[in-house]
């Protein structure tokens, strides 16, 4: 009998299924009782009998074979909750699973447990509403970042080997850099979103939180790939483990900008990040090009652009649901109603093209852009995202608008016929004031979800005991190159696969 889960990567575990030195049902009851006497909260529905007789008959010669898999709770797995995190939809049942659910299980693994996300993944912290909050398992009491923080929780806390993850502004990356595992946000469209895949916003990747580089990279031979259910996936060349090492990165550029274009950094993330770019460079002889971004803040755009598809999620439930909501997500519904028209849309293309433009510069310079993955070490987890969330709920639903002096229909429709022409970018300058503690941790992430190029946060050290990622981002479709970077750090500096003394 297995008395702890595994503790190494993935891809080990499957190999001593296929050894029978470990049992697929041993691992899962290994699992199931980890989760029952873990403190980390980062589990929000456990489906123990489904994943007993899923592994009974499990066929290790596939290539998650046997494996106990952790989803993320924004994730359909037909007959699972399908509550988005949310109370307003605490009773939803998904009636389908979505593509990279079915690519997964078809490959052999076993959902065993939905991991906690914040409220429809719209900020980065851990835990809702409905689940209350999940704790690092570097440290009881920090956050595990969000909208993934459940699962990057359960996989660094040593509960589960593999979790799922999605990225719409950050949600791999920065739990993965708060928890010590590896993140990879691929190209937009590399793994399809379907079925009934969203076309709005245009900035969700799904993925999966890991202890290696060889993990994400079966992860992604076995989800990658078009769909005829998302117009907007991506072929894949497969060959995603199998081509691991094959890239020479002698000699290749790079810009090593630790604050992306000037985001503040907390005491000592700025000296860890120089610190791991240096190494790396020396050890590849890479040539460094000297460019300072100068990136826009899309905070406002970026919250605004996305509760389309949150108020289609809700229907007919809003508005009579907004007491269900976090403050932070309904003072986001809020704003958008009050200030979302054509000309703001407006406004926000214009500085989207712009950082499109600007990280299509850099990338055309170098090969590679270093930078931080998160401003600072995980803070508390209980911490509201904005010192005054009801407040600034209270602002945005108000019959004026602060500072503006007039009802936001009056707003709206001098926006609207060009009454006040400049008017679209204070008002984007107003609420991304607002909200710019609230997305804050999102700053360093949320550029490559606009421009949609791919970007890995690697583990390189802890500041005072808590992990660091440093985020590396290449062009599209280069994705392949980026794991080649993070297996060379693996190598070179091989990171903990768990926290200390996990199973936490």
């Amino acid at each position: 009998m297995t008395d702890q889960p595994w503790q190494g990567d993935a891809c080990a575990l499957i190999d001593e299924f296929r050894a029978r030195r470990r049992s697929p049902r041993e691992e899962i009851q290994a699992c199931l009782a980890a989760i029952e006497r873990s403190e980390l909260n980062c589990v929000s529905f456990v489906d123990g009998d489904r994943a007993l007789a899923a592994a009974e008959d499990a066929d290790v010669s596939l290539p998650l074979g046997g494996l106990p898999l952790g989803v993320k709770q924004l994730e359909s797995l037909q007959g699972w909750p399908h509550t988005q995190g949310s109370l307003a939809l605490a009773d939803r049942v998904a009636d389908h699973s979505s593509t990279m659910m079915q690519r997964l299980t078809d490959a052999g693994a076993v959902p065993l447990a939905q991991t906690t996300a914040s409220e429809f993944g719209g900020l980065n912290i851990s835990g809702n509403r409905l689940n209350g909050v999940t704790h690092n398992p570097w440290r009881q009491g920090r956050t595990a970042g969000g909208s993934s923080g459940g699962s990057a929780a359960a996989v660094a806390g040593g509960l589960l080997p593999l979790a799922t993850a999605g990225d719409g502004g950050g949600s791999i990356r920065i739990p993965a850099g708060y928890t010590g595992l590896l993140g990879m946000k691929g190209t937009y469209g590399r793994i399809p979103r379907g079925p009934h895949a969203p076309m709005r916003p245009h900035t969700i990747v799904l993925g999966c939180v890991s202890r290696s580089v060889r993990d994400t990279a079966r992860f992604f031979d076995v989800c990658a790939g078009y769909d005829p259910g998302d117009p907007s996936s991506l072929p894949s060349p497969g060959g995603w483990e199998q081509g691991l090492g094959t890239h020479d990165l002698r000699g290749r550029t790079v810009i090593v900008d630790p604050g992306l274009g000037g985001v503040p950094l907390a005491p000592g993330v700025e000296d860890a990040l120089h610190g791991a770019a240096d190494a790396l460079i020396a050890d590849l002889g890479m040539r460094r090009v000297d460019v300072t971004l100068d990136l826009p803040r899309l905070a406002a755009q970026w919250m605004m652009g996305n509760v389309a598809s949150l108020l289609a999620e809700l229907g007919d439930r809003w508005p009579g649901c907004a007491g269900l909501l976090t403050d932070e997500v309904r003072a986001g519904v809020y704003l958008s109603q009050s200030l979302y028209n054509l000309r703001v849309a407006a406004a926000a293309e214009q500085e989207r093209i712009r950082t499109n433009d600007t990280l299509a510069e850099a990338l055309s310079t170098a090969d590679f852009v270093i930078c931080a993955t998160n401003p600072d070490p995980a803070f508390p987890a209980d911490a509201p995202m904005s010192e005054q969330p009801a407040r600034l709920v209270e602002w945005a639903r108000s019959s004026r608008i602060a500072r503006l002096g007039m009802p936001p229909v009056m707003v709206g429709a001098r926006i609207a016929t060009g009454v006040w022409p400049r008017l679209p970018s204070q008002l984007l300058d107003l609420a991304g004031r607002q909200f710019a503690e609230l997305l804050r941790m999102g700053a360093l992430t949320m550029v490559s979800n606009v421009y949609g190029n791919p970007a890995v946060s690697i583990p390189v050290g802890t500041v005072d005991g808590l992990p660091i990622g440093m985020q590396v981002l290449t062009r599209h479709h280069a994705d392949a190159l980026l794991l080649d970077l993070a297996l060379h750090v693996e190598r070179e500096r091989p990171w903990p696969l768990v926290a200390p003394g996990a199973p936490c």
